[in-house]
């Protein structure tokens, strides 16, 4: 029986689609959108007949009256709602249709027209910014001077009565000696008390964070534990309790936050005591918490093969490949792929675990402007015809790599035009999905599902289990030849540590609880 299946409301669904010949309606807060399709990812000749119509509609924002319920509630993002969807439209304009929005309304004009200009940083910021750095540095250097002229300071070690051979500087070169070592002491050590700071609550929408002391001006920081504990003042006591986002959790002080640093897209982060613990809690009955050995010999249970039927007929693939952590997939991967006599095509963004990769591989690599396809199809024009270098020899293979959603910048791939470059050309697609599984597309199978290309088109499809799932690990899913040479190739399956059951098991339970409509296991 089928992993997926999808329900009688999503056919019927279907149905009025296909009814309408791949018409799609698209209904935001203050204009509907009339899509009419008729060009594939498939289709090697890259044409676009994409019609886009838009029209107003009544008022039907969230904060006002639900027509069906007759209940009212309100919406905490209605000051930023048609800026928010205006931006949500223009991106699936532009990186699913290829079309630019043209809305009656003037906000969304104006808002997409913000959009599309790069912020301006005012002069005064940016000078006062470097002057601050300016200022840093040059009086870091000062009291460097001063340290050594004097013999005192804090961050002056005394190697001569130091239990460490590699200190004696007779026989040993210095290990830290360079700008950043500058950096950390003399610059970041003055606000490091904003960083690093450890939480004792799950990594929700809001945090607690432990406070933290200095007694040797930031440059070790402990945690303050208890008033008692910490043998602090009435007056510091006061400083603390007087704050709004001051709370005690097991009489420990911490400070209520907003958590902006954590994966949760989800929302498991929030809610995991009851949506997952038991049943990640009761795999831990038969199974252990660590295999304690490999993929490839004894690091296989149940669960994991589980796992990779889920992500295989999610992802409508052949098979897959679990792995320990998100980075080593791709690090590990890529080696496994390519190598000399290679060539690597990868989108100036991508995330260093791809640069790694690619550079461990031995493969040649080249970069092309970020969701540049024009540039994209220029190099890859280039390499069929010249070669390798200095022989001239044809390329062994040619693989193109980019990113669902690129992280450090939150752009969507331009995926439909770099599929159809490939297919061109005869180059493989390896599409990074860390960002954009789970949490992209109607049903949320990613970015694929998003632009509308279909996933056979994606040669290797890489995604990791902890942005959108609350677990660890990444993935692989490809056809079955490519699985199995993996399995006994790549690193991350050989020789790294394999996944942990109980991760394993909120990977499960995550697809069931987010996707229930389209599994049945």
């Amino acid at each position: 029986m089928p992993l997926f299946h999808k329900s009688k409301k999503t056919t019927k669904k279907k149905a009025a689609q296909d009814a309408t010949e791949k018409d799609t309606v698209i209904t935001f807060s203050d204009e509907k959108i009339l899509i009419h399709d008729e060009s594939s990812a498939s289709d090697a000749s890259g044409s676009n007949n994409t019609s886009v119509t838009t029209s107003s509609t009544a008022n039907n924002s969230p904060s006002s009256e639900n027509s069906k319920t007759g209940r009212s509630f309100f919406d905490s993002y209605a000051d930023v709602r048609e800026r928010m969807e205006a931006l949500s439209l223009h991106n699936k304009m532009l990186y699913a249709y290829h079309q630019e929005t043209k809305s009656s309304s003037g906000d969304n004009s104006s808002a997409l027209a913000e959009h599309n200009t790069e912020p301006i940083i005012p002069i005064f910021v940016a000078w006062t910014t470097y002057f601050a750095y300016a200022v840093f540095t040059f009086v870091g250097h000062i009291r460097e001077l001063c340290a050594r002229i004097f013999n005192r300071g804090r961050y002056l070690m005394n190697h001569s009565k130091s239990n460490n051979p590699s200190d004696n500087r007779s026989k040993y070169a210095p290990l830290l000696q360079s700008f950043k070592t500058f950096y950390t002491k003399r610059i970041y050590h003055r606000i490091q008390d904003c960083f690093n700071r450890p939480i004792c609550t799950n990594p929700g929408a809001h945090i607690h964070v432990l406070e933290r002391i200095s007694h040797d001006g930031n440059k070790t920081m402990q945690v303050l534990g208890t008033f008692d504990e910490a043998n602090i003042s009435q007056d510091l006591q006061k400083v603390y309790t007087s704050g709004k986002h001051y709370a005690l959790l097991d009489n420990k002080v911490t400070r209520k936050c907003l958590n902006l640093g954590s994966y949760n897209y989800l929302g498991f982060g929030d809610d995991w005591n009851v949506s997952c613990q038991t049943p990640v809690l009761n795999s831990l009955k038969g199974l252990p918490v660590s295999m304690g050995s490999s993929r490839l010999e004894c690091g296989t249970s149940i669960l994991h093969s589980k796992v990779e039927q889920i992500i295989a007929e999610f992802l409508n693939k052949e098979a897959a490949l679990a792995m320990n952590m998100g980075f080593n997939t791709n690090a590990t991967t890529i080696p496994a792929l390519v190598g000399s006599g290679d060539l690597i095509v990868s989108d100036e963004l991508n995330h260093t675990s791809i640069v790694n990769g690619a550079r461990t591989s031995g493969a040649a690599i080249r970069c092309f402007r970020h969701n540049d396809s024009d540039h994209l199809e220029e190099i890859l024009k280039e390499a069929i015809v010249l070669g390798q270098p200095r022989t001239r020899r044809p390329w062994k293979k040619i693989m193109v790599i980019v990113e669902g959603i690129y992280s450090m910048e939150g752009e969507y791939c331009d995926l439909r035009s770099i599929v159809r470059v490939c297919k061109k050309y005869g180059a493989y697609v390896y599409l990074d999905e860390a960002h954009s599984i789970g949490a992209m597309g109607a049903t949320g199978r990613g970015c694929c599902e998003y632009t509308g290309v279909d996933t056979k088109d994606v040669d290797i499809m890489m995604g990791t289990f902890t942005k959108s799932f609350g677990g660890m690990g990444g993935y692989i899913a490809a056809n079955k030849a490519i699985i199995d040479m993996l399995r006994k190739k790549c690193a991350g399956s050989s020789y790294h540590n394999s996944l942990s059951p109980a991760v394993c098991q909120q990977v499960i339970t995550s697809f069931e609880v987010s996707f229930v409509g389209y599994m049945s296991i």
